[in-house]
């Protein structure tokens, strides 16, 4: 029999049950240290919440990434009222002062999964998916806003990465997300390496069998500077998705033999983890993105990110006591 994997987390059912459970949700979300811990991560159900957010994180000179919580959407009318979310979300950040349109890096930009706009919609999900996405990039485009696509399971990458080719057409700047721990994503990272491409490069939180990802956490950080070599060698922008403290220090020389400047590449960590590593790097005038989700699904989020690795799990408990 083969041996489980190094990244397998034994507690996964449990918390996947827990995830679904009405009664388990009232229970959790209860209990104070819990609402601690979300409150940490989550920056609130409400757009004004996670708007107020984004205004004392743009005040400390970083850049953010915000996400309106959601995904696997089953009806049209579900995708509609993702979009019409996002459709707000843009108009408010668009009030920023930090919103600007035009060349250079954009502060402010949201991160959508397609999804959650309609893509496993079972009549024509990509098509709904795309325009539902389109419609988005047009509003942020006039409100000096950038949008990513984020990466989930590995059985939508290529419609995902097809419909990021699809509508850099009309919005070269839109970026995607490439996963380190899938085979292929070195092979991804040179078909968008080109001019103008952005590529968040993460190493990848969802369960994948070993027939498609590396399971050895030594083969995935491997796998990512290897990625990450490659995106750095090219000719697009770089965005460097990671907590790992190896990952950081390596990019300061990758930088230095490729000759970018530090406009032309960033850091992105996730809102509420090693907040003085970002402070650190943008003290240092290096490009910092916080990753900023929020929305009332928070709880299914939550427990999912725990569920995918026991590292994950032993990681936000022991943010419970510590800050940084």
């Amino acid at each position: 029999m083969k041996a489980p994997s190094a990244l397998a987390n034994p507690l996964r059912p449990a918390i996947l049950a827990a995830a679904r459970s009405s009664s388990v949700k009232r229970a959790i979300t209860r209990a104070p240290v819990t609402r601690k811990l979300v409150d940490r991560f989550v920056a609130g159900e409400s757009r004004e919440a996670a708007v107020e957010c984004v205004r004392e994180i743009l005040a400390s000179g970083r850049s953010v990434s915000i996400d309106f919580l959601g995904e696997d959407t089953r009806d049209a009318a579900g995708a509609q009222a993702m979009m019409d979310e996002y459709l707000k979300l843009v108009a408010d950040l668009g009030t920023l002062p930090e919103a600007a349109v035009g060349p250079g890096v954009r502060r402010l930009e949201v991160s959508l999964k397609l999804s959650a706009l309609g893509q496993a919609l079972a009549d024509d999900g990509p098509r709904v998916a795309i325009e539902n996405a389109r419609t988005i990039c047009a509003a942020a485009e006039v409100a000096g806003v950038w949008v990513t696509v984020d990466a989930e399971d590995h059985t939508t990458t290529d419609s995902t990465l097809a419909i990021v080719r699809a509508l850099r057409c009309d919005f070269p700047w839109l970026g995607a997300v490439l996963q380190s721990y899938l085979r292929r994503t070195e092979d991804d990272c040179r078909d968008f390496a080109g001019p103008g491409s952005r590529i968040r490069l993460c190493k990848g939180a969802y369960r994948e069998p070993e027939s498609v990802a590396f399971q050895n956490r030594a083969a995935v950080d491997a796998s990512y500077l290897r990625c990450l070599d490659i995106l750095m060698a090219g000719s697009g922008y770089p965005m460097v998705a990671s907590h790992d403290p190896a990952v950081i220090a390596a990019v300061a020389p990758l930088v230095a033999r490729t000759g970018r400047a530090a406009t032309g590449y960033e850091h992105q960590m996730l809102f509420g983890i090693r907040d003085v590593e970002q402070r650190r790097l943008a003290n240092e005038d290096k490009q910092v993105r916080v990753y900023v989700p929020y929305g009332h699904q928070w709880y299914p989020y939550f427990m999912r990110r725990l569920a995918e690795r026991p590292s994950n799990l032993r990681f936000f408990l022991r943010s419970v006591v510590t800050r940084d």
